[in-house]
């Protein structure tokens, strides 16, 4: 799978409102059947930023993610928000899904 994480500074006057914002594009992605998943979460220590954590079941599904109309759409449609470019990391990694943390099994 194509495993993706990037931290979004968004401009604080947009910063609560970020899920209302991206949420077109959410949708949209997550409708994607490629798309395993597609989940934003908000940082504890900085209210300005959002992770989003994605993953695409292989690179034609990540291919045909970035050439969406949603995508593009997007990349229009979202940078007035941000404070900066988002930073990424992008992995292909063997796996379909996620694995328990053994160090913090819950018997």
């Amino acid at each position: 799978m194509i495993f993706i994480t990037a931290k979004w500074r968004i401009k604080p006057e947009h910063a609560s409102r970020w899920p209302e914002i991206s949420r077109s594009f959410t949708e949209a992605t997550r409708a994607e059947p490629g798309c395993l998943w597609f989940d934003w979460s908000r940082s504890l220590e900085d209210e300005n930023e959002y992770v989003l954590v994605e993953a695409f079941r292989d690179g034609e599904a990540g291919s045909a993610h970035v050439t969406s109309q949603h995508f593009h759409d997007a990349r229009a449609q979202l940078p007035p928000y941000l404070a900066e470019t988002p930073r990424i990391i992008n992995a292909e990694i063997d796996q379909t899904g996620w694995s328990e943390l053994g160090e913090m099994s819950v018997d």
